[in-house]
């Protein structure tokens, strides 16, 4: 007789299965991963024991061997010596054509417009920014399953809140480049609610201010009993640590009396470095110097605290102008506020704590480390959607940020979804024909506030054919927009009378199209082997060295044990080994690793004995 196999709803057919989920917070200048490990979420490290990786890759030129790339701090170490192959902040390309990317030319690598999308041009040839993402992305995804020691299953990833639809696709592409399965794209200010209310079972009004090395954020949420509602949200996707840098370089080349535009990349990229390490020491210290080569000369200007507040005062206003229009849009005074939640790195900074604490007439919260906060709050939402979790009492409804709609007759806006609706989410909206006889409807899809066409961004378009001939005014089109859980965006459109309908996924003209993913997975295909090799390499490295560690220990304790000929023997093969390590062969250095530990059996066996008889020394049978 056949048996069903029952489980819970959203849960896992065997309960000992756990399915390998993890947050990502693929950030501007750093990203991390974290997954839920025996019920608490942690970001996890690296082999050197770092949670953090720097999103910076560098490209090289295929003559120079190895992988053709360096991912991380082996990239951000040669920012400077090699600042056109070095691509860092790319989240700011992510989605955009070259036009729309602020202060574009300051940028230390050559940004350009190839189909319809900013890319960049490196000495491997040119790379569009969901390429360089999938570097990271990928990086991250096998720290992941390296912790496991399985595969993964899929990934919660973090987006800034006011990313549109387009910075979202190309999110997802560049997760699908890294052979990542996206469970859900959550907002960044929504993860760290997460993170804060599972912790701390927090309830009320807050808002969580998300300064990081890119973007600005602002929500607006409301906790209720594991309901997570996003009131309202805001922010500026071309603000952050970044520009707090450039600030103060721009500030110190005034005072210095040098002109931004005399500066070559390396010079550019020595610069902002220097400036980003001021920045930093002065959430500790009342002054710095800050020092630089610059033109064939040493720079050098000693910043103080007010210098530094006083150069970027700009900046932090238009965060505060922000998060007043966020408060506008929840319809909830400052003072309903209960607690206004830290996150990015950027939130370190005395000023902006300070400045925050004012506004609110509250002192931020700061107990979670809010470089990792995010991660966290994305791990936990990932367990939960593997059905790994028993807590069924999460529900997160996060907001589109900007508003969806049509063009109309006269280039006007017909707005369908209206910012700050929760989703997922569908509206329809009922639209007749313009002129006798008309058989078929253009229609242009935009998101933005904007009553122009003109002013607001174009999404898509389509087609809807076939409707019967009628007056003008007698048809009914019903156009639907429905909106999924990662803030993606469909749209279909039917004749009432007749039943004729189409639809369309909507992917941005300047995102990738299916094509290109393809043909980049083709491309990642072809290098696969390369890669392997590479990674099999370091992994036979670092076994090999560990190896090496532990029979120096044991021979340091135990070596009396061994003959002098043993002792030449096991000599020999460590020897063999450590020889070996510096080589490019991962199968050697593999053999020579076996053939060490198989030469070190006895010696073990011989510890073994003494360490029983130690143990046993004195002590009666009985005792035993």
């Amino acid at each position: 007789m056949a048996l069903l196999q029952i489980s819970e709803p959203g849960q896992s057919l065997d309960p000992h299965q756990r399915r390998v989920a993890v947050g990502i917070d693929l950030g501007t200048t750093h990203s991390l991963v974290a997954a839920v490990r025996h019920g608490v979420a942690e970001c996890l490290p690296d082999e050197q024991g770092r949670v953090i990786l720097p999103s910076v890759v560098r490209y090289l030129e295929a003559s120079a061997g190895g992988s053709g790339r360096q991912i991380g701090f082996d990239a951000l170490a040669a920012q400077v010596d090699d600042p056109a192959n070095t691509i860092s902040s790319v989240k700011r390309l992510m989605g955009r054509r070259r036009d729309q990317v602020v202060d574009v030319d300051k940028l230390a690598y050559t940004v350009v417009e190839d189909s319809g999308m900013a890319q960049i041009d490196t000495v491997a040839g040119r790379k569009t920014p969901m390429e360089v993402s999938a570097e990271i992305l990928a990086t991250l995804r096998y720290r992941a399953e390296d912790s496991f020691a399985d595969d993964l299953f899929g990934a919660v990833i973090t987006v800034p809140a006011y990313f549109d639809d387009a910075q979202r696709q190309a999110t997802k592409d560049a997760a699908k480049l890294a052979g990542i399965e996206v469970l859900r794209l959550i907002n960044e200010p929504t993860a760290a609610a997460i993170a804060y209310g599972l912790d701390h079972g927090a309830e009320g009004v807050y808002a969580v201010y998300d300064l990081g090395g890119g973007t600005f954020d602002i929500s607006i949420l409301r906790l209720t009993r594991g309901v997570f509602e996003v009131l309202a949200t805001g922010g500026d996707s071309a603000l952050g640590g970044d520009d707090y840098d450039q600030a103060l370089a721009a500030w110190v080349l005034q005072q210095q009396g040098i002109a931004a535009d005399s500066l070559d990349a390396s010079a550019r990229a020595a610069l902002h470095k220097e400036a980003r390490r001021v920045k930093e020491a002065l959430s500790a210290a009342p002054q710095e110097n800050f020092r630089a080569m610059l033109r064939g000369r040493v720079v050098e200007q000693t910043v103080n605290v007010a210098d530094f507040e006083a150069c970027t005062e700009a900046l932090t206003a238009r965060t505060l102008s922000a998060v007043r229009k966020a408060l506008r849009d929840a319809r909830i005074a400052k003072n309903e506020v209960q607690g206004v939640v830290m996150v990015g790195g950027s939130t370190r900074m005395p000023v902006i704590r300070r400045v925050v604490g004012e506004f609110f007439g509250t002192d931020p919260l700061v107990d979670l480390n809010p470089d990792e906060v995010v991660a966290l709050g994305a791990a936990v939402q990932a367990n939960a959607l593997a059905g790994n979790s028993k807590d069924g009492d999460l529900l997160l409804l996060d907001v589109i940020p900007l508003s969806l709609g049509i063009e109309t007759m006269g280039g006007l806006v017909e707005r369908i979804v209206p910012r700050n609706s929760s989703i997922p989410t569908a509206r329809a909206q009922d639209f007749t024909t313009y002129q006798d006889g008309q058989t078929a409807l253009a229609l242009h899809v935009v998101q933005g506030e904007r009553d122009l066409v003109a002013d607001c961004r174009s999404l898509a378009r389509f087609t809807l054919r076939g409707i019967p001939p009628m007056a003008a005014g007698a048809a009914r089109i019903r156009v639907t927009f429905t909106v999924d859980a990662d803030g993606l965006l469909s749209v279909g459109a039917k004749e009432l009378i007749s039943g004729v309908e189409a639809s369309i996924d909507v992917k941005p003209s300047y995102g990738l199209s299916d094509e290109q993913i393809a043909k980049m997975l083709q491309d990642s295909f072809s290098t696969a082997q390369q890669d392997m090799a590479a990674r099999a390499l370091v992994e036979a490295r670092v076994d090999g060295d560990r190896l090496l560690v532990a029979t120096r220990s044991a021979l340091a304790a135990d070596g009396d044990l061994l003959a002098a000929d043993e002792r030449t023997t096991i000599d020999a093969l460590m020897a063999e080994v450590q020889a070996r390590l510096g080589s490019e062969d991962a199968a050697a250095i593999e053999a020579a690793s076996e053939a060490l530990a198989k030469g070190t059996e006895g010696f073990a066996a011989l510890r073994m004995n003494r360490g029983i008889q130690q143990a046993l020394a004195g002590k009666k049978l009985e005792e035993v």
